[in-house]
Order: C-alpha cells, then sequence, then structure tokens
C-alpha cells in the first residue's frame, strides 16, 4: 500500500491509542506514536504488544516501517500536524472525569498554533471550549472513538459512523481529520457536528448502552418470578426495529473501562449543571446489584457458603480481551470471600493482569482444573472455550456440580444432561437428573 497524505501523530499508546496508530498505518500513513512510559515504548518499538486486541499485534507489525513509537514530543510535533490525543481521563473520587493528563497535554504544545488537537480521549461536553479559551491560536478537532474491547479493529476499519465535531474557524482542520477517514467509504458516514454535541454524542451513546443492559437485567430479574425466560422476551423485544436486539443480553452486569466510567461521567457533567439525571442514576445502582444477585443465587443452592469452595469462570470483563477494569469478577470475588468461601478462578488470558487484583483468590490453569473439588461455578466471561468444554467430564470432579451462567451463555437443556444444576439470569433453574442407582 501506498504512503498516504500527511503524518498522523498519535498522543497515548494505551488501548485506544495503539488501536488508532496501527489502523491509520493500515490505511497506508505514516503514524507517530508518543508516549510518557520509555518501557512501553521501548517494547512496541521491538514488535511486543502487552494490549490482548485480536488483530491488534499482526496489524503493528505488518506496517512497522510506517510507524515510529517516541517519547519525545518535539519528534511528535516535527513530524505531524494532526494530533490525536487518546491519554486516560479515569473518574476521580466525584466520579467526574479527570482531566489532567489532556491538560498536559495542551501544556506541551506550547504556543504553537500549527498543530491539530484532535480528541479522541473521551472528555465531558465544554472540554474543547474551555481548552480553545484557554489557546485561542489553538485548532481543536473532537472525534471520539467509537471501539469495543475485543473488536477494536474491525470497529475502526468498519465504523457505524465517524463524529467530527469542530467550531467556528476550524472547518479546515475537521476537513483534514475527514480526510483521513474518507478511505474507509460507505463503512461508516462521517457525522459533522460541533464540538459540544460531538462530546456529548459519545457520553449519551454509552450512557444508552448502559441503560439497555441495566433494562434488561431487570427484566430477567421480573422474568425469574413469573416464570418468563429473558432470551424470549429478549427476542421479542429486538424483533421491533425501534427497539433493537443489541446489548439485551441479560447478566450480571456490565464493566470495562467504558461504561462505568462515561455514566457516571455523564451523571456528574449533568448534575454540576444542577441537573439531576435521575434514570442513570438507577442504571448505576442496577448494575451494581445485579453483580451481587449471584451471590443469592448460590446460597439459594448451598445453604451458607462459608467454606464452600466457588469456582469463578472468566476473569476479564468480556471475551477476547485481558481488562480487568470494573469487572464484574473483582465484586464477585471480594463479595463470596465476604460471606466465608474459598474461590478459585481461571481465564485463559487475563490471570497476569488479574492476579495482583486477587491476591487471595486461586487461579488455576485450566479451567477443569479450577472445577476439580468445587462446590458451585459461576460461569463470569463467556469464553469461547466454556462452551467447548467436556461438561459431562467436569460434573465428574465436582464437588457438587452447580452452575450459575452469569452470561446465559450455556444451554440449560445439555448442562442438566451433563449432570448440572443450572442456574441462569433470568432463566428457570434446572435441576440436575435423578441418578437411577
Amino acid at each position: 500500500m501506498s504512503e498516504r497524505g500527511e503524518a498522523v501523530g498519535v498522543i497515548g499508546v494505551g488501548w485506544v491509542g495503539l488501536v488508532t496508530a496501527a489502523c491509520f498505518a493500515e490505511l497506508g500513513h505514516r503514524v507517530i506514536a508518543r508516549d510518557i512510559v520509555p518501557e512501553k515504548v521501548e517494547a512496541l518499538t521491538r514488535g511486543d504488544v502487552a494490549i490482548h486486541e485480536p488483530g491488534l499485534t499482526e496489524m503493528i507489525h505488518r506496517n512497522a516501517e510506517r510507524i515510529t513509537f517516541t517519547t519525545s514530543m518535539e519528534e511528535l510535533l516535527e513530524g505531524a500536524r494532526l494530533l490525536f490525543t487518546c491519554v486516560d481521563t479515569p473518574p476521580t473520587y466525584s466520579g467526574d472525569a479527570d482531566l489532567s493528563r489532556v491538560r498536559a497535554v495542551v501544556a506541551e504544545l506550547g504556543e504553537d498554533s500549527g498543530h491539530v488537537l484532535v480528541m479522541k480521549s473521551t472528555v465531558p461536553a465544554g472540554t474543547g471550549e474551555s481548552i480553545r479559551r484557554d489557546r485561542p491560536g489553538l485548532s481543536y478537532v473532537s472525534c471520539p472513538e467509537f471501539l469495543k474491547e475485543g473488536t477494536a479493529v474491525a470497529d475502526f476499519m468498519h465504523p457505524d459512523r465517524v463524529v467530527v465535531g469542530a467550531d467556528a474557524g476550524d472547518e479546515e482542520a475537521a476537513d483534514a481529520v475527514a480526510a483521513l477517514y474518507a478511505p474507509l467509504g460507505e463503512e461508516g458516514e462521517i457525522l459533522r457536528t460541533d464540538v459540544a454535541s460531538a462530546e456529548m454524542i459519545k457520553l449519551a451513546s454509552n450512557a444508552f448502552l448502559a441503560t439497555k443492559i441495566s433494562f434488561i437485567n431487570e427484566i430477567a430479574n421480573v422474568c425469574e418470578e413469573v416464570g418468563a425466560d429473558v432470551g424470549e422476551v429478549a427476542r421479542g423485544m429486538g424483533a421491533d426495529t425501534r427497539i433493537g436486539s443489541s446489548f439485551l443480553r441479560a447478566g450480571i452486569g456490565y464493566g470495562g473501562s467504558c461504561f462505568p466510567k462515561d455514566v457516571s461521567a455523564l451523571k456528574m457533567l449533568a448534575g454540576n449543571t444542577g441537573y439531576h439525571f435521575q434514570l442513570l442514576t438507577s442504571v448505576i445502582e442496577v448494575n451494581e446489584l445485579q453483580k451481587r444477585r449471584v451471590v443469592g443465587k448460590l446460597e439459594k443452592h448451598l445453604g451458607s457458603l462459608i467454606g464452600k469452595r466457588i469456582a469463578l469462570l472468566g476473569l476479564a470483563f468480556k471475551p477476547d480481551t485481558d481488562d480487568m477494569r470494573e469487572a464484574s469478577s473483582l465484586v464477585l470475588s471480594a463479595r463470596l470471600q465476604g460471606e466465608g468461601a474459598e474461590v478459585v478462578a481461571y481465564d485463559p488470558v487475563a490471570v497476569e493482569r488479574a492476579s495482583p487484583m486477587l491476591t487471595s483468590v486461586e487461579m488455576a490453569d485450566s479451567a477443569i482444573a479450577a472445577l476439580e473439588g468445587a462446590d458451585a461455578a459461576v460461569l463470569v466471561t463467556e469464553w469461547g472455550e466454556f462452551r467447548d468444554l467436556d461438561w459431562a467430564a467436569a460434573a465428574e470432579k465436582m464437588a457438587r456440580p452447580l452452575i450459575v451462567d452469569g452470561r446465559n451463555f450455556l444451554d440449560p437443556t445439555a448442562m442438566a444432561a451433563a449432570g448440572f444444576e443450572y442456574e441462569g439470569i433470568g432463566r428457570q433453574a434446572r435441576p440436575a437428573p435423578t441418578k437411577v442407582s
């Protein structure tokens, strides 16, 4: 593929930044990616990618000649005009977004007005206006990311939409940003809007998806009381084009780096203006309570959990990633241990990241090893290998073949046939078949 246009600068090579850098290189652009952590830059220069994201390592290796990793801001500023800012904006203790890393980037730009700051980081509405007020000569474009962990490369290359927000005076800068995405053709509509609206689009989108998840989880809880199956209910709801089927899978709640942070940030943003966002308050509360319902399901079958050995299958917040941020396993393991249970866990890729967070949890090297001698299992992350597990053999190794399927991932009938007592979320419990002596 031939080189395209001007070089692209990327500031911050965490998950979003690294995917952004790799995909722009794949589109034929020369990319200069800057990070302040020397060890990270050195590893990436060697081709060592620590982030688990399908297709990312291969893409970086394929485009190694187009991507330069550096710690030097001077090298970045000399080599690129469009600077995609991909630094973290974690929540503060108040729930507001911590913009210290964004402010640090702006400070490093100095008074130079020849560059365009393109904001990929998720920031509250009003951030762009604040930056422009402090640095009136700086061109600013909001271009929020809509990547999902586990499918980030595909999401970038085949977007639903690309949002480009710019205010009066920055139209030329917005044109340049939009042109970078032009090779994607009809893959995603480019939505041109103002900066504040672009910033709100990202927060509102994630908040709405989180709301759908909490809503279907509430429906699942009611289904358990009235004898309905939430899978069938969601199928019927999703067939309505006004609703759609996405994000209508009941489970033990959402997690990860985006939904918890962005829902909280939008709630606080509204609160800071004097508006109480009551709906999002409920969304957050439902999500927290949903994780704890698993403990009640286990107690229903086992009674007291003191001394019981509980196996957690999956630790990452979702499959195809090793991300442990706001993972349900963190809350669940703590609650189980608080009830006196012994917890053993297995995850195909997240054990290394999870171990420092779960120091009192025993880590197994396989699903079967985690299940051996367990009084119950909880499926926390829907990794494909769990569906393909020899569950009949696993049942023989457990002290009691009981499973709580926290993602409604397994076939209840097949699990019962394998000898398991099965309980999902919003499904009717399936007892294990009675053994005939």
